[in-house]
């Protein structure tokens, strides 16, 4: 089965275009201010509008409200709620509850441990997204192109789709799907130019890596 391509931080209309182009399963919008990636709705509505049924649209939340996940579902016309922050197994189940989305939950690993919290959230969840856990104090969650150790996630069997994030690039993609068997890679930070701003020719390069792994 093909490995799924998500290219996270689509922030503009260049960006989204280069990832439809490479043929990039879904595009990641992020609605958390403090990223460089950040959207607001009215973005996310020409986003959208922009994007059709050309590419999936996952909206990426940091210990969000209802209210603003309402408002980005709405605006982005959103395919997946992804919760990138620290809400607990009965926060996913509320927001799948109410939004009635598939519902994906980033998982930061550091160790085995941090691998095995997944179970927590086997009948909630609809994907676990295994993401490089980033140091204490940092501002973000994610997007830092920070990567982890691969071998963790390699015995992984899960009940529920799962996806390998963190430090992904053009240059290294075909190693780590070939060293964990990842189903879905997730990338950011990994095919930009300067923080916050996408390179055409690497999500291209990337989406051509992933594909040929």
């Amino acid at each position: 089965m093909a490995t799924a391509i998500k290219i996270c931080g689509i922030s503009s209309p260049d960006a989204l275009d280069a990832a439809i182009a490479a043929r990039a399963d879904f595009a990641g919008f992020v609605f958390f201010p403090p990223s460089p990636r950040h959207i607001d709705a009215r973005a996310a509505a020409a986003l959208a509008g922009r994007a059709g049924a050309a590419i999936g649209r996952v909206g990426l939340f940091v210990d969000a409200d209802d209210g603003t996940i309402a408002e980005a579902v709405r605006a982005g016309r959103l395919d997946a709620v992804q919760l990138h922050g620290n809400e607990t197994p009965q926060r996913v189940a509320q927001v799948k509850e109410r939004f009635r989305l598939p519902v994906w939950k980033a998982l930061p690993v550091a160790n085995a441990e941090d691998v095995a919290s997944a179970d927590r959230y086997r009948e909630i969840a609809d994907l676990i997204l295994f993401d490089a856990k980033t140091p204490k104090d940092a501002a973000l969650p994610g997007g830092m192109g920070l990567r982890f150790d691969w071998s963790l996630v390699a015995p992984y069997r899960g009940e529920i789709g799962w996806g390998l994030a963190g430090g992904l690039s053009p240059a290294n993609v075909a190693e780590a799907i070939s060293r964990t068997g990842a189903p879905l890679v997730d990338t950011s930070s990994g095919v930009e130019s300067a923080a916050g701003v996408k390179d055409a020719g690497k999500i291209s390069a990337f989406c051509k890596a992933v594909r040929a792994a």
